[in-house]
């Protein structure tokens, strides 16, 4: 909320809306890893160890990207705009007789080949929507006219469509439909690794992959205190008494 995002998100006549994971704190922890590869980077070359301080806030703000450059550059708060682009339209989620289609139409030509395949020349030929600045100045009388022509099939027969074509398209999946799309399973983006009582846990894997040093894989996420005792006793040299010391004050579990 106060780093503008919520403002950018949600429909156009509705309230601001949070993204659906909490994505400035994956994000924090990204920069938290290159700050610290710059920081042993830099030790390498001579420099000597630096504290890094990396605010949740601050990687929101760096995270709004052309909306918070547009701000920069014009003192106006941008709109919410839904599903849709600030600066490209079509480039939004419409409902299909079945469930939703992404339409990302980057360029004139592709909506040029979007009107023919989903027959509809006579909108590519209209004057308002020749080109992508027209679109975007006439984007709430075009955006109606593509929902009702959309409507009419299912995604899948879309997206077949559209792919021959060229025009960047997709679906709105579910979890289970993402965890189940042929594309992850190929990348073996899901691992079943085993808890410490030998128990399967499916667990998403890293996108990290390395041609010469591939990650390795041995272990599920511990258990809340599962390591204490190995990391105060062999990392931190805390003797059994302290341990249990530390167990009787709650300190630990």
């Amino acid at each position: 909320g106060e780093g503008g995002l919520m403002s950018l998100t949600g429909e156009v006549m509705g309230d601001p809306m949070k993204v659906g994971v909490a994505l400035v704190d994956v994000m924090t922890g990204l920069y938290s890893c290159n700050a610290i590869l710059a920081a042993l980077l830099a030790r390498h070359n001579g420099h000597s160890g630096q504290q890094l301080d990396i605010a949740l806030l601050d990687v929101q703000m760096a995270a709004l990207a052309n909306q918070g450059m547009n701000y920069l550059a014009t003192g106006h708060n941008p709109p919410r705009h839904g599903n849709g682009h600030p600066s490209i339209v079509p480039y939004q989620c419409f409902a299909t007789n079945d469930g939703s289609l992404i339409l990302a139409i980057g360029n004139d030509s592709q909506f040029e080949k979007f009107c023919h395949t989903a027959s509809c020349q006579h909108i590519a030929q209209d004057q308002r929507f020749r080109s992508n600045a027209q679109r975007v100045k006439h984007r709430s009388e075009l955006i109606p006219l593509l929902a009702t022509i959309l409507a009419q099939q299912d995604t899948a027969t879309w997206i077949d469509k559209l792919e021959q074509v060229a025009v960047p398209c997709g679906p709105v999946n579910t979890l289970e439909q993402a965890f189940n799309h042929p594309q992850i399973k190929h990348r073996q983006m899901i691992k079943q690794l085993p808890d410490r009582n030998g128990n399967m846990v499916a667990t998403i894997a890293s996108p990290i992959n390395m041609s010469g040093t591939p990650l390795q894989y041995h272990s599920a996420s511990p258990e809340l205190g599962q390591h204490n005792e190995q990391i105060l006793a062999h990392q931190l040299g805390y003797d059994s008494a302290k341990i249990a010391a530390l167990r009787c004050d709650g300190v630990i579990d």
